[in-house]
């Protein structure tokens, strides 16, 4: 396959060894009242990783580049201690692969590369020991470890490489699967077990078999946590089907013994603060392992603050050790909530899609008790509402409100809650005004008093209310709509622009609170008449699991115009769309179009491995969908009734079995308006 030579992520080297078989779909708080918990799992005997492993790991933001060595590692201690994040709960610095030599040394002994590390292995545990730090360090349960150089593994040297590691002073170990010669790998990673045992030092293990094995049925007495998944990458796509894989594992984790959904990609510049604060936030609410995989050398005080926010770490490291379950999921519209031990829930309203939507539960529907009014922690706001029942808000395009919530006798001491929200698409034409609905509506149990909004649009629009922006009072579950003339000064080139809406009210007791909702206004052109091939046409947005979507070609999965011919069970197409599961194309179809229609199916060049499924979403109806198509099928054809529909979204999801491979084509896919 060609895109084994064009990845250097470890992902492609473990294609090279071997195929991947994912597994299914890795501080302080509120002040609240103790309530009786349920049981938890009994952790390990050992006592390790009682809360999931917080700290760093180089691979994500060097690979096996040269800025890889000592003084990297000692600069992200230094770091963990001056930044403050030691003291928000980070621990651990974690080397990955590369740090060895090709070849052990005479007896048998790993070498470190004494150029990353002319001090040695030990060296710089003892410097990062002597921060108050712990130390980790990387190996796989093979031949060789996953870098194409080929380090040596540990297979068939465990004990001596354990006792190696014990004695650098190692605390960490994460376990790969790379170039295993098909030993079985509940023998492989459990003979590891017996070895760090052997050695009498404390030391966590991380399995990294990549979720292949399903260690979440078998593993908890064998590590500390377990890869579920493939390889993360930094792009919205991937770590959205990591997510959805690593959702249903819940009833797996506990204290002691983790789902590892992969290292943190937070800062490392793939995606927008707002998908990494919706990273941060689920990996949190999931029990996740929280890696820090950005090097903090040169990370923006932004990064700094998502990975230092200690509200949404304390939900991470709640000692309860519950996985946050998936509440509901539909449109894209997910509600997950997390069983704290002090009796509250952490709540994450995590909108996938690509525009503003509103999410919506209840504190029963949550698990709290019926009582006569709740109090809502906003943890990336910070601060503490009111609410009669409804956790509900207007979430921007790939975001995430996390919550905690909880029965509280205390309620009325906080303002009452709104959600501030834009009915329908802000979809503009560039010349003509268009009329845009805000909403302001109380969720409090107490009344909303001197209630005002404003909304405002890039420099030279033009944006008027032509309804009342300010009420008296807004009792519980009352609205106050408004309407707004919207206009984008005509030659206003198509793209997206940020608006936003803003809105003030008072508690009873005359506490003000600002609420602002960043939104996107798009400019839009008319779809044109006839029939058009989307492959030419501008689209609203585009997602993709690796590298951009791709006009007319296949996805080349790096860097715009990689791809080669569409090419579905040896047909070639000229034109459509060359993407990459998860993906999802948007394009304007402004009410006037009504079919759109395509062959569909897994690219030639994806090899045997390859699983998608295709659907066509009108608005927010779901129009046409085909099922998981293989590697093995002939293109199949798809068709949607898209009639009145003002935007057209094309997705690709996983098949169900990771996203390794899963090259899709929308084969001369065409809209008729």
């Amino acid at each position: 396959m060609r895109h084994l030579h064009t990845r250097t992520t470890r992902k492609a080297r473990r294609r090279a060894v071997g195929a991947l078989v994912a597994g299914l779909l890795c501080a302080a708080g509120p002040a609240v009242p103790t309530a009786t918990a349920a049981p938890v799992a009994a952790a390990p005997d050992d006592g390790l990783a009682l809360t999931p492993p917080m700290g760093f790991n180089n691979w994500n933001s060097t690979h096996c580049r040269a800025e890889f060595d000592e003084a990297m590692v000692k600069g992200i201690a230094d770091l963990f201690v001056e930044k403050g994040l030691k003291d928000a709960g980070y621990q651990y610095v974690n080397l990955d692969d590369c740090w060895a030599l090709p070849s052990r040394d005479a007896n048998g002994k790993l070498v470190p590369d004494p150029v990353r590390f002319p001090g040695g292995i030990k060296a710089v545990a003892d410097y990062v020991h002597s921060k108050g730090l712990k130390f980790g360090i990387y190996t796989s349960a093979g031949t060789k470890t996953c870098n194409s150089a080929g380090f040596p593994g540990a297979l068939g040297h465990e004990y001596s490489d354990a006792q190696q590691f014990a004695d650098w002073g190692v605390d960490y170990l994460k376990y790969d699967n790379c170039n295993n010669q098909g030993v079985d790998a509940k023998l492989r990673y459990t003979t590891m077990r017996d070895a760090l045992k052997a050695t009498g030092r404390p030391i966590v293990y991380s399995i990294c078999e990549w979720g292949a094995n399903k260690p979440w049925e078998w593993a908890s007495d064998v590590g500390h946590l377990w890869r579920t998944t493939g390889d993360i990458s930094d792009n919205w796509g991937s770590m959205l089907s990591i997510l959805k894989r690593n959702l249903p594992l819940a009833p797996y984790a506990g204290p002691g013994h983790w789902n590892d959904p992969d290292m943190l990609e937070v800062g490392n510049g793939g995606m927008t603060d707002t998908e990494y604060r919706s990273h941060f936030s689920m990996w949190a609410i999931m029990a996740a392992p929280l890696l820090i995989g950005s090097d903090l050398r040169s990370a923006s005080e932004e990064t700094y603050e998502i990975l230092g926010n200690r509200e949404v770490i304390a939900v991470d490291q709640d000692p309860l050790g519950r996985q946050g379950t998936v509440i509901s999921s539909e449109g894209g519209r997910w509600v997950v909530a997390k069983e704290m031990r002090d009796g509250s829930r952490a709540v994450a309203l995590f909108n996938e899609s690509g525009t503003a939507q509103r999410i919506t539960t209840t504190a029963e529907t949550v698990g709290l008790p019926t009582a006569d009014g709740y109090t809502l922690r906003d943890l990336w706001q910070h601060r503490s509402l009111n609410t009669a029942g409804t956790i509900s808000a207007t979430v921007p395009a790939h975001g995430t409100v996390l919550l905690r919530a909880w029965a509280d006798p205390k309620w009325a001491q906080h303002p009452p809650a709104v959600d501030l929200g834009l009915e329908g698409s802000p979809m503009v034409e560039a010349g003509r005004t268009a009329t845009l609905t805000s909403t302001v509506t109380d969720l409090g149990r107490t009344t909303a008093r001197r209630v005002s909004v404003t909304l405002t649009g890039p420099q030279g629009w033009t944006v008027k209310a032509t309804s009342p922006t300010t009420s008296p009072a807004l009792p519980t579950g009352r609205t106050l709509r408004t309407k707004w003339a919207v206009t984008a000064p005509q030659g206003t080139p198509t793209g997206s622009y940020d608006v936003a809406l803003r809105a003030t009210h008072h508690s009873p007791t005359g506490v003000r609170v600002v609420s602002t909702l960043p939104l996107t206004a798009t400019v839009v052109t008319p779809p044109p008449s006839g029939t058009s091939g989307l492959g030419d046409l501008p689209w609203l947005s585009a997602t993709n699991g690796w590298g951009p979507v791709e006009r007319n070609t296949s996805n080349g999965e790096s860097a715009a115009g990689d791809g080669r011919p569409i090419t579905i069970g040896g047909v070639m197409y000229d034109n459509g769309l060359g993407v990459h599961a998860e993906s999802a194309v948007e394009y304007y179809a402004g009410g006037a179009c009504e079919t759109v229609t395509a062959d569909v199916g897994v690219d030639d060049e994806s090899g045997a491995g390859g699983t998608v499924a295709f659907e066509i979403w009108a608005d927010g109806t779901r129009a046409a969908s085909t099922g998981t198509l293989t590697h093995a099928m002939p293109a199949q054809p798809i068709s949607a009734d898209v009639t009145g529909a003002q935007v057209v979204r094309l997705v690709v999801a996983d098949g169900g079995d990771g996203i390794d491979s899963d090259h899709g084509d929308w084969a001369g896919v065409r809209m008729s308006c």
